[in-house]
């Protein structure tokens, strides 16, 4: 028999610097890209989170001044990768991303679900 399945809080795990060289144009289409996906997941009945959401305001409340420096460094990945311990699952999208690959990594030692595509993820209703 086979269980319904349940609601889930899933990250979603992208490239947001990864090839854009840090043009801000390029980076936040990355995020956009995150963004749209979230959408997807949220009408498929999950919760999305992306890193971003609570990374990018905790840098710039830190005082960093531009992307990559010290203050950005210290938080971005560290934060976002902590948050893997509180999703159910990862869902990995877009290109190259050494970050998104790190929290992929992450859940895959901590027994989380990872979904590499929008169509492996449950449709709840």
């Amino acid at each position: 028999m086979k269980s319904d399945p349940k609601q889930m809080l899933i990250l979603i795990a992208g490239p947001y610097r990864s090839g854009t060289g840090d043009d801000p144009v390029l980076i936040r289409k990355n995020l956009n890209d995150m963004t749209e996906m979230a959408l997807k997941v949220y009408e498929k009945g999950h919760m999305p989170l992306i890193g971003e959401w609570f990374t990018l305001p905790m840098i710039e409340a830190a005082g960093s001044s531009k992307t990559g420096d010290e203050i950005f460094n210290r938080y971005f990945h560290p934060v976002s990768v902590q948050l893997v311990g509180f999703c159910d699952a990862v869902l990995r999208i877009g290109g190259p991303s050494a970050g998104a690959d790190e929290m992929v990594q992450t859940g895959l030692k901590n027994g989380k679900r990872i979904f590499m595509s929008l169509s492996e993820i449950p449709e709840l209703g």
